[in-house]
């Protein structure tokens, strides 16, 4: 619900307000660009002058001397590029090591003790997690068709509300909401009150009805997305995700950012994967091609699984489940056992390259 105002600061945690970012030394890149001067020297931010040893170097690709330097704290570079990318402003970007970073921050940032935080049953688990970390009362909203229900999440909305996360694709179970659902729910939700719309996945979605997060920016000063290259980018063990959002929540969030939460590897890494859009493409491709034959796997098999625009798929197994599991990982395949999430009875399957979907469903039939 946009009232076509700002965002209101008040609605954040008051010692927050009175917080003012952490300033590290400069960066000799930031130098050089204002000043326009060369071959800097920095001195600032008591770095090894002698750098990693040689071994070090080896292991990260017989390179990269720079990584005895602290990394860009404001991200400059990569910020840059993914304002270009995503058509927004540097000032509605925050780096986050991962988007699970982000998400963190946002219940640090307006979640005090007895808050209440809005998600849905089946969700993604660092939800519950920050709520209580923050010692916020989580309102798990009821499943539908394992996926969100969102006007019942709007209806659970109060004036003790002050996030509600919404992952679209939603992990473990691979729904989604559609254009239409997901603006209404917009409109529904008071402005008062942060609405996280977490897009994870969204690059390996192929359907006409899913909603662009980015583009209700402008609209709803309360929306945040968030979004990772940990999943179709490939850049899982490099942890850097971000988030965007209106400057306001921007600017308040990196109050409480760490100064260094993306390391330079991770920031070169999201640069090189920005560039390379046929390497999304590809990646796309591959998976849906592979969830293509593995549900057709299913179908033949008669397993149930929840139909996933992600690069996963939650297949039911039943009273076996545990079973399976355990006799997947003798035969070395590692899949997710979901009882964690309140759902016992099915197995999260990430698909793979060909070969491993291959190595998989032979196993299967061998264990059914």
């Amino acid at each position: 619900m946009s009232d076509g105002k700002g965002f209101p600061f008040s609605v954040a945690v008051p010692d927050v307000l009175d917080l003012a970012p952490y300033q590290p030394g400069k960066p000799m890149e930031e130098l050089e660009r204002e000043l326009g001067v060369r071959n800097a020297v920095k001195l600032a931010s008591n770095e090894n002058p002698v750098g990693p040893a040689k071994g070090v170097l080896e292991v990260l690709g017989g390179g990269q001397p720079d990584a005895r330097l602290y990394p860009d704290a404001n991200g400059f570079a990569l910020k840059q590029a993914l304002a270009v990318s995503l058509g927004v402003s540097t000032d509605c970007i925050t780096l986050g090591n991962g988007s699970n970073d982000v998400l963190d921050l946002l219940a640090r940032v307006f979640v005090t003790p007895g808050d209440e935080v809005v998600f849905s049953e089946y969700a993604f688990l660092v939800y519950p997690l920050v709520t209580r970390a923050t010692s916020g009362r989580a309102v798990v909203v009821p499943a539908q068709d394992w996926g969100h229900d969102l006007s019942a999440m709007a209806d659970s909305v109060t004036d003790r509300t002050k996030l509600v996360f919404v992952a679209n694709p939603n992990n473990p179970t691979g729904t989604y909401a559609d254009a239409r659902d997901l603006e209404d729910f917009l409109e529904r939700v008071p402005s008062h009150v942060v609405i996280v719309l977490d897009e994870a996945y969204c690059e390996y979605v192929n359907r006409d009805d899913y909603p662009n997060g980015r583009n209700y920016l402008g609209r709803f000063p309360n929306l945040v997305v968030t979004r990772t290259f940990s999943k179709i980018h490939g850049l899982a063990g490099l942890r850097v995700g971000y988030g965007i959002a209106g400057c306001d929540i921007t600017d308040l969030l990196n109050r409480v950012r760490q100064p260094f939460n993306v390391n330079y590897l991770a920031q070169k890494a999201g640069l090189a994967a920005i560039a390379d859009q046929d390497h999304v493409t590809r990646c796309r491709e591959i998976n849906s091609c592979g969830q293509e034959g593995f549900t057709r796997f299913c179908d033949t098999m008669e397993l149930p699984y929840i139909p996933s625009v992600a690069n996963f798929l939650t297949v039911e197994f039943g009273a076996r489940t545990t079973a399976i599991y355990e006799a997947l990982l003798r035969r070395g395949i590692i899949v997710r056992s979901l009882g964690n999430y309140g759902m016992p009875r099915h197995l999260r399957i990430t698909i793979g390259m060909p070969e491993d979907m291959d190595m998989l469903k032979s196993a299967l039939q061998q264990i059914l």
